[in-house]
């Protein structure tokens, strides 16, 4: 069960539509129920009460999980909750085989993202920016991961500051969208340049591409928090993830008037 069913079963409820007993029924095997909201795999205790929380699905981090362990907790999330898309993210080769075996998916190498179920329609608009190729496995896990949150994407690629005229050609791509993330290594100043062109909520995420004062993205994450730009906000290094789904739940909610 997830918010949009609960809404719609208080719905019922108030419509009168729907007998009280049996909406208490539902709740206590969906919110309620569940003992306590989670399945204990013994290796891993799997929340299936994120989609009623937060109206978004769960995520399994790959690295560090063997294949046999992911499937387990990607089966019980779909038990769960199969109207949403249960998302894996940093996943493996072997981990990507074993699901794409299991399930029909839809996964992004780039990413090392795999999602199994489809991902809800989209409502609003993110764009991912990104300032190099080297920063491309980053933004796409970004990107994946605001579409799986439901929210549609465009990508702009490429248009670090060493070329500053070519994020200029993008400027109204870039002011059209409900979100902006910001993808950028080294010296972390694109952000920072597009905060200072356009009026949208931009999120910031360093990365650790850079030669050895980049500090493994420490530079870049210093140079972002320094933003003289308003409107920037900033994520952890090589946060792909983190920033879609932030960037997703901000244009979902400007698509929806303020409301989840």
């Amino acid at each position: 069960m997830d918010r949009d069913d609960t809404r719609a079963l208080l719905t019922a409820v108030a419509a009168g539509t729907l007998p009280v007993d049996k909406a208490l029924a539902a709740l206590d095997g969906g919110m309620l129920g569940d003992g306590g909201g989670y399945v204990d795999l013994g290796f891993a205790r799997v929340d299936t009460h994120r989609a009623l929380r937060t109206g978004d699905p769960e995520v399994v981090y790959g690295a560090g999980k063997s294949a046999e362990q992911v499937l387990a907790i990607v089966r019980t999330l779909r038990a769960a909750t199969p109207g949403r898309p249960a998302l894996v993210t940093r996943a493996t080769d072997a981990t990507r085989a074993l699901l794409r075996a299991q399930f029909p998916v839809t996964e992004d190498v780039t990413a090392g993202c795999v999602a199994v179920g489809e991902p809800p329609v989209p409502r609003g608009t993110v764009a991912v920016v990104c300032a190099g190729t080297s920063d491309l496995p980053v933004a796409a896990e970004a990107a994946f991961t605001a579409r799986c949150f439901g929210t549609g994407v465009v990508r702009v690629t490429d248009v670090g500051v060493a070329g500053i005229h070519r994020l200029l050609a993008a400027r109204a791509v870039l002011d059209g969208v409900d979100a902006v993330v910001v993808v950028a290594g080294m010296d972390g100043a694109l952000p920072s340049a597009v905060g200072g062109l356009v009026g949208v909520p931009v999120l910031a995420v360093p990365t650790s591409v850079g030669y050895g004062a980049a500090f493994g993205g420490l530079a870049a994450l210093l140079a972002m928090l320094n933003s003289c730009a308003p409107g920037v906000a900033v994520c952890n290094i090589d946060n792909g993830f983190g920033a879609g789904l932030f960037a997703a739940r901000v244009a979902r909610r400007a698509a929806a008037g303020g409301t989840r």
